[in-house]
């Protein structure tokens, strides 16, 4: 059940804030960016903090690696609001949907390099199991993945772990393809501050 605070439990100024993000993008503010104007100091301020450090921080991954992660974990999840933004965003990231589709439909056959199959493998068994093995950690190492890569790799998987569960709670509206791709748009121009 979606509850109320998402469509009227803000002040005065932050309504007046979406309105204007309205007029100007011609599509309503997205519930993930709602959620973090709804207690600022409890939830969103160190959430955007976080989730701006994992996906846009100093990493080897690229933004697109690390959009397909958020993907992969919020399927692992079935969030359908989360997998098409994020599925968006490494689309856009990429300028290849294709490969972005492939990974998500197969990941046994799809065209990437092999530390990222196997680190995306151990994202969606983390995620899906709540564990993995030291044999999992030592296959990623042994595909050429780094210890940092790891690091960053398991960064991503718990913001989306976190924010998955939050977008169910809430009810996020799923939005339509082209709003997923202003979304997207909008992540890769700003990240997620």
């Amino acid at each position: 059940m979606r509850p109320e605070v998402l469509n009227s439990g803000f002040k005065p100024a932050t309504k007046l804030l979406f309105a204007v993000i309205r007029l100007f993008s011609g599509r309503p503010l997205p519930d993930a960016a709602k959620l973090v104007f709804y207690r600022p100091d409890f939830y969103g301020n160190p959430a955007k903090r976080f989730t701006h450090l994992a996906m846009r921080g100093p990493s080897d991954w690229s933004v697109g690696d690390r959009e397909l992660m958020a993907a992969v974990v919020s399927r692992a999840n079935e969030n359908a609001f989360c997998i098409g933004a994020h599925t968006a965003t490494a689309e856009q990231a990429y300028a290849d949907r294709p490969r972005v589709r492939a990974v998500l439909d197969d990941l046994a056959t799809a065209p990437i390099e092999e530390g990222l199959r196997a680190t995306l493998r151990m994202l969606d068994k983390l995620t899906r199991e709540g564990t993995v093995t030291a044999a999992d950690m030592r296959e990623v190492l042994a595909s050429g993945v780094s210890r940092a890569q790891v690091e960053d790799a398991l960064a991503v998987g718990a913001a989306f772990n976190i924010t998955n569960r939050l977008a169910d709670a809430f009810d996020f509206r799923v939005l339509d393809e082209k709003g997923f791709a202003a979304g997207a748009k909008f992540l890769l121009k700003r990240g997620y501050q």
